[in-house]
């Protein structure tokens, strides 16, 4: 007789001895958790041997789970390959588990406040166990997951797939599309270096374009908070990353998988009947049961996929963080992120409204309502010649306009300006300050002669120099060039000479790079980063005018002295010089070791 008023574990242990007891309460736990299966039928599974009970057990969690309802108990044999899926759609689900997983990690150390987000990301990618690996992981499936629900949208409309009864399934992917787009960007702000704050206000000042002004300019300010990004921008943008986006995504996520059970996954073009959708009516002998076939599949995809990530953030990718975000100084090439290129590509074309605004819109409705206007009832690629090419058309576009996107194409930059860039630009570190305090000796070196002392020859005897440009070089007297000593600075001084080859060959006139080293403070050292060039003529339309040969014809002016500095009672002509430069100082303390790479 039981002890309590109920039967009880220890009355199963004496009646049936401890192994089977423990046995059956695990069975049992396994079943609740599995809704339906229990250890015997995830063994069969797992070796793939047929059922043992019946019904079914394997489809018992898809009708009574509360995730697996999500996925089809059992799928046509002709979709479980590669084509026609591609898995595409899988594994943009993927992508957007791990960003939850690995967002929930880094909020945990972030704050939302221009005070201390770009400390928090330092502190992440320096003090954290794992965190830069963490960070890159959600970077890199960012840019994953909107690569992934692109060529899914694009399979898709490939294979006709968008085709009645599946219209509306077509409309939830093209708002998760729209979702994802918008989650990759809203958290393209939250690290607030200098890149993603401008690229952000580029983007947003496309809202301010929206007519008529007074939507524009209130839009505008409910997405920045203020006339200009800051706290209140910032706080708004970590909202719609964490919270907003996440939420709509979930609920149309849930949406879209509900439709695509509901009507089935639609079967290889060919493998239809024209006008006829078979994908609900699976025969007996081409079924393939989720549990276990499609379901191993999918863990090794997971595997395979989640190993391809880790290794490429432990060796090859790294999510990017440049300096801290500065409103006063817009740096040289600012770029939106590469999936909204073609939509800095069209800005370049035009009206921001137009390019910007309508453009963009129209193509987004006319996509949503296109498959209940397509009412063709065949998904064959023969038959659908004019709307395939209409798509590889579209594609090519996109691509071309990704291209003009980029941030120098359209854009005429000077030579001297992209040296300097290059050397030590303005939202990175680069070379110039990557080299360690003490690989810089002190002395003034020179591109044209790397070996040997000598005179630079660009000097302007009877120029004026204002006395406020300290920045430029003084060319009103000679510079004297050092021979460049070997190490780290000798390496340096190599990069800036290819630099001024790159950039300043075909444009400027006898170019030379000019890099002064001056010790201000014990532990700080001053370096000039100079460009000094003889002036090309240009024409109305700032094109340089060259000469008979091709070679740059220089601007020439009047000079009362000789090249020795000797006053000449006749004035003579030489070639206009023009300098620009830059100056950065590197600290003993704060060495960047190799951030320039």
């Amino acid at each position: 007789m039981s002890v309590l008023p109920f039967p009880s574990f220890l009355d199963d242990i004496k009646e049936k001895g401890f192994r089977k007891a423990v046995f059956e309460v695990v069975d049992n736990t396994v079943e609740r958790i599995t809704t339906g299966l229990n250890i015997q039928d995830i063994r069969e599974a797992l070796r793939g041997d047929p059922p043992s009970r019946r019904p079914n057990p394997r489809l018992t969690p898809h009708a009574d789970g509360f995730w697996m309802h999500m996925r089809p108990s059992y799928f046509h044999q002709a979709v479980t390959g590669i084509y026609p899926t591609f898995r595409l759609g899988f594994l943009s689900t993927f992508m957007f588990v791990v960003e939850i997983i690995t967002g929930l990690f880094l909020m945990i150390f972030y704050t939302p406040s221009p005070e201390a987000a770009y400390a928090n990301m330092i502190n992440i990618m320096n003090n954290v166990p794992l965190g830069q690996f963490m960070r890159d992981i959600h970077r890199l499936g960012a840019e994953g997951m909107v690569l992934f629900v692109a060529l899914h949208t694009i399979r898709t409309f490939a294979t006709g797939s968008y085709k009645k009864p599946r219209q509306f399934t077509w409309f939830s992917g093209m708002l998760l599309l729209l979702f994802t787009l918008f989650l990759s960007f809203s958290g393209y702000l939250l690290p607030w270096d200098q890149l993603a704050f401008w690229a952000v206000t580029i983007g947003t000042s496309m809202a301010e374009a929206a007519p008529p002004e007074i939507v524009g300019t209130n839009v505008n300010l409910i997405l920045r908070g203020a006339p200009d990004i800051g706290a209140g921008g910032l706080l708004r943008f970590y909202l719609l990353h964490v919270f907003l986006m996440p939420l709509l995504t979930a609920v149309f996520l849930g949406v879209h998988y509900y439709k695509v059970v509901l009507h089935g996954h639609s079967l290889p073009p060919r493998q239809e009947e024209i006008g006829v959708d078979t994908a609900k009516r699976v025969p007996m002998d081409r079924r393939v049961y989720f549990t276990p076939d499609v379901l191993t599949t999918e863990l090794l995809w997971i595997g395979a996929v989640s190993f391809i990530m880790v290794v490429m953030c432990i060796w090859f990718f790294h999510a990017p963080l440049e300096s801290h975000a500065n409103p006063q100084v817009t740096p040289l090439h600012t770029t939106a992120p590469w999936y909204f290129l073609w939509l800095q590509g069209m800005l370049k074309l035009g009206d921001k409204i137009l390019f910007g605004l309508v453009i963009p819109t129209g193509l987004l409705i006319a996509f949503i309502v296109y498959p209940y206007i397509d009412v063709a009832p065949s998904r064959r690629y023969a038959h659908r010649r004019l709307v395939l090419s209409m798509m590889l058309t579209f594609c090519f576009v996109m691509f071309l306009l990704t291209y003009m996107g980029t941030g120098k194409w359209g854009v005429v930059t000077s030579a001297d300006q992209e040296i300097g860039q290059e050397l030590a630009p303005m939202e990175g570190v680069g070379p110039a300050r990557a080299l360690p305090y003490d690989e810089y000796a002190l002395g003034t070196f020179c591109t044209d002669n790397l070996d040997q002392d000598h005179q630079l020859p660009l000097v302007q005897w009877d120029a004026v120099r204002a006395s406020t440009d300290t920045l430029l070089p003084d060319t009103t007297k000679p510079v004297m060039c050092q021979a460049v000593p070997e190490g780290g600075i000798r390496e340096l001084m190599e990069d800036y000479q290819h630099m001024v080859e790159k950039w300043a060959g075909g444009k400027l006139i006898n170019t030379v790079g000019v890099l002064t080293v001056q010790q201000v403070q014990p532990d700080l050292k001053r370096v000039d980063i100079k460009v000094i060039w003889n002036t090309p003529e240009v024409d109305a339309a700032k094109n340089p005018i060259r000469n008979d040969d091709g070679t740059l014809k220089m601007v020439m002016v009047d000079s009362s002295f000789d090249d020795q500095g000797n006053k000449l009672d006749t004035p003579r002509q030489v070639g206009q010089i023009q300098a620009s430069g830059k100056t950065i100082f590197i600290s003993r303390l704060s060495e960047y070791q190799g951030g320039g790479h």
